[in-house]
């Protein structure tokens, strides 16, 4: 049975759409029916009288299955800050209820799902629930992208210790190299040296609209 897939960070801005809509074109070359979601996002614009976020888009653009955009993402704020804060902004609480039962819907569709999270793994999304019990509730196998660049040894090896907590499986992890010189190379393989899933890409710096998936393999 095919498994749907949970892309988590180090941080924000490590690249986990780039690295999400890399993995999507990698299943579709599979021969796989992809859906794609993005529960939570900040940062959103006013676009077709609905807010939209440029990262849902992107996701949903390179999906198989077209969906209504509040179902790709169903949280959608304006304020480019952590996601409990910007609902508090509005007066509203995000329910991990209402994206499971998008993300239901969607599995009835597609052959897999790839849902990006929003920051990192321990992202608040309301009082009591972050980012990980986001995925504990959908129970998605998880893939990590780690940006390479100064202090990410210790933000990866501090995910995958949270990943474990959380008695989910973190089947590979992506090198995203925002250095691009020779620390990386040392840095990667620290890296694959202590984390027991496989790494899955390295994945160089690229240009803004250039294609992550010939450097990933799932």
């Amino acid at each position: 049975m095919t498994q749907h897939i949970f892309v988590t960070g180090t941080d924000t801005e490590v690249g986990k759409t780039r690295i999400s809509v890399g993995l999507i074109k990698v299943l579709q070359q599979q021969g796989l029916r992809v859906a794609a979601m993005k529960p939570v996002a900040s940062g959103c614009e006013w676009q077709d009288g609905q807010l939209q976020n440029e990262d849902a888009l992107a996701l949903s653009q390179q999906a198989d299955i077209k969906l209504p955009y509040s179902q790709v993402n169903p949280y959608a704020f304006e304020p480019a800050i952590a996601p409990h804060l910007a609902a508090e902004q509005v007066g509203e609480t995000i329910s991990l209820t209402v994206i499971e039962s998008h993300f239901a819907a969607m599995q009835l569709q597609a052959d897999t799902v790839v849902v990006e999270g929003a920051g990192g793994w321990l992202v608040p999304l309301n009082d009591q629930q972050t980012i990980a019990d986001l995925a504990k509730a959908l129970n998605l196998t998880v893939v990590l992208v780690v940006a390479i660049k100064l202090g990410c040894i210790n933000h990866a090896l501090l995910t995958v210790q949270g990943i474990t907590d959380s008695g989910l499986t973190l089947v590979g992890w992506v090198a995203n190299d925002f250095l691009d010189d020779s620390q990386s190379t040392a840095i990667i393989q620290s890296l694959k040296q202590r984390i027991a899933a496989p790494c899955l890409g390295i994945v160089p710096r690229l240009a803004e609209d250039e294609d992550a998936s010939a450097y990933l393999t799932l």
